[in-house]
C-alpha cells in the first residue's frame, strides 16, 4: 500500500525557518513528480512548489526566493526548505505524488507561523 509519510512542522516566529519532509513507501518514487500543497484554515488547498521526476523544480510567485524544494530519490523523500517565513505561511503542509494517472497524498503536517 503506498504512504506518503509528511514530517517537520511546527512553530516558528516570522522570518524564521523551516524544513518539511515526506517520504515515499511500496512506489517506485523515482519515476513520479511531486508537490507541496498548503492548505490554510478556512481556505482552499493550493500549491506551493512541485519537482519533476528529473528534479526540475517550480514555485508560487508568493514562495520564490524562499522556498526550495529537492528530492532524494535513494531516500523516498522530497523535501521543501522554507525560508523568511511570514504569518501567511502557516497552514497544513501536504505532499502529493502524481503521475501516470494516479495520486496520492499524504495526511500533512501543521506549520505555524508566529510570534
Amino acid at each position: 500500500q503506498v504512504q506518503l509519510v509528511e514530517s517537520g512542522g511546527g512553530l516558528v516566529q516570522p522570518g524564521g525557518s523551516l524544513t518539511v519532509s515526506c517520504v515515499a513507501s511500496a512506489i517506485a518514487f523515482r519515476f513520479y513528480d511531486m508537490g507541496w500543497y498548503r492548505q490554510a484554515l478556512g481556505k482552499q488547498r493550493e500549491l506551493v512548489a512541485s519537482i519533476t521526476s528529473d528534479s526540475s523544480p517550480n514555485y508560487v510567485d508568493s514562495v520564490k526566493g524562499r522556498f526550495t524544494i529537492s528530492r532524494d530519490n535513494g531516500k523516498n523523500a522530497v523535501y521543501m526548505q522554507m525560508n523568511n517565513l511570514k504569518p501567511e505561511d502557516t497552514g497544513v503542509y501536504y505532499c502529493k505524488l502524481y503521475g501516470y494517472g494516479i495520486e496520492y497524498w499524504g495526511k500533512g503536517t501543521l506549520v505555524t507561523v508566529s510570534s
